[in-house]
């Protein structure tokens, strides 16, 4: 794979170019409402930059089961009936907000199986990487579908048009190295996600509205034209 490097100048188009790494698990709900915020901002500022996103691992919870465990029975146990119900309201909300259904139903578990699968993606362009990323959000967090499940995430690939994927999934270790070499190099440092960089200096965490994006590719800007 070709390292990364982040390149301050312009893209080809002669359009600033912003890169975007963002460390996020696939199981964490306000890491697919930070995806959909950052895009709207990307929509919104397209005219004035090229952006390159890129996807790195994290795990909210490494000893996750990975035969899985039903959704709603693990964040009634995690955080109690109350505050499962004031969450699970609020998601809906939110999500609704965005045009989405948040579904409660499936299973969770252990993640590093898509995490595998994003790094094979970012192998075969970043394009690729925020599709795999966007499908596997919308089976699990709108679909009800266990991200565990080999052929769910056989499904996304496939419809994403990534190569390989049946291989890597057959061998457990496969991958692996990767996965930890990313999280070590990129979220060794954090305690929560979703967490941006952009152009490898400014940090945004969470959920942020598109606005607060647009401004902060504006300072990266700013400060990569000097």
């Amino acid at each position: 794979m070709t390292p990364r490097k982040y390149r301050f100048m312009a893209s080809n188009t002669g359009k600033k170019l912003i890169q975007i790494d963002v460390s996020s698990d696939t199981v964490c709900p306000w890491c697919f409402v930070g995806k959909k915020n950052l895009e709207k901002a990307m929509e919104q500022s397209k005219d004035k930059f090229d952006f390159e996103v890129r996807w790195h691992p994290f795990f909210l919870n490494p000893d996750a089961p990975k035969e899985g465990i039903k959704k709603s029975d693990y964040y009634r146990m995690k955080f109690g009936p109350i505050q499962f119900e004031h969450a699970t309201a609020r998601m809906t909300e939110i999500f609704r907000g965005l045009g989405m259904e948040y579904d409660m139903s499936g299973l969770t578990g252990n993640t590093m199986d898509s995490h595998r699968l994003i790094a094979l993606a970012g192998y075969q362009g970043f394009d690729k990487q925020n599709a795999i990323v966007g499908e596997l959000f919308q089976s699990y967090f709108c679909q009800g579908k266990f991200i565990g499940d080999r052929q769910v995430l056989l499904d996304a690939a496939r419809k994403v048009g990534i190569e390989g994927a049946e291989d890597l999934l057959q061998d457990s270790n496969k991958g692996v190295d990767e996965v930890k070499e990313e999280l070590n190099k990129y979220s060794s440092g954090i305690s929560g996600v979703p967490h941006f960089v952009i152009n490898g200096k400014y940090q945004l965490s969470g959920g942020q509205p598109p606005n607060t994006f647009i401004r902060a590719f504006e300072v990266a800007a700013k400060d990569g034209a000097q």
